[in-house]
């Protein structure tokens, strides 16, 4: 018996590969691709799914995170592994939390992937220890605390210290105080340039409200 996986993938090159890597597995049967993490409830509804491969960002903004706790909640034995090469700080812990299988980091080997996939069929939780390390200015992601990068991802929305520090429950003070911290660290001189090199590394994303 081969597991029927489905693919949410929107870029053309990793999902053609994952496409190749199963139907070449001998244990792995590809069901479908699709490119909206939106969809997958649907299918899973519809098809027999073993396993999913999600990516986080998908088309039309859909969050392959927030379909991921769908799908667990209404099938928790279809097994999923949460496939990215954003290196975004908070996704590891809310994979976890949502109760995600295996989180895997895109880097192109055969072996690895399938590996992953075979041992999160066999009932393992494969996760890396840690986000890729991405250097940013001065500074590199794991030089930031956990506060330090929740604010720099409120930075993104452009909204005032004020609305940041309602959003976080804390003060402005210390808003402004972390947001010192991190422009001593990286060397940039402005925030815009701080949350416009962030973004663009995919260090912090702000996801849609699904």
């Amino acid at each position: 018996m081969k597991y029927n996986v489905l693919i949410v993938e929107d870029q053309d090159i990793p999902r053609e590969l994952f496409e190749i890597y199963i139907k070449s597995s001998g244990v792995f049967n590809h069901l479908l691709s699709i490119q909206s993490a939106s969809a997958a409830l649907s299918v899973c509804r519809n098809n027999k799914v073993d396993l999913i491969l999600m990516d986080v960002m998908t088309e039309l903004e859909s969050s392959g995170l927030g379909a991921a706790q769908e799908i667990k909640s209404q099938f928790p034995d279809i097994k999923i592994i949460i496939v990215t090469s954003m290196p975004e700080y908070s996704w590891l812990g809310r994979a976890r939390e949502i109760g995600v299988d295996s989180f895997w980091y895109k880097d192109g080997q055969k072996d690895s992937i399938l590996d992953v996939m075979k041992r999160t069929m066999a009932g393992e939780h494969i996760y890396p220890d840690s986000t890729p390390l991405i250097s940013i200015g001065n500074a590199t992601n794991h030089d930031f605390t956990k506060r330090e990068l929740d604010v720099l991802k409120e930075l993104t929305t452009g909204d005032t210290n004020a609305e940041i520090a309602k959003r976080l429950f804390i003060s402005v003070p210390t808003v402004k105080s972390h947001i010192g911290h991190l422009m001593e660290k990286t060397g940039f001189k402005t925030r815009t340039e701080l949350v416009s090199e962030a973004r663009g590394l995919g260090i912090v994303i702000k996801e849609k409200t699904q």
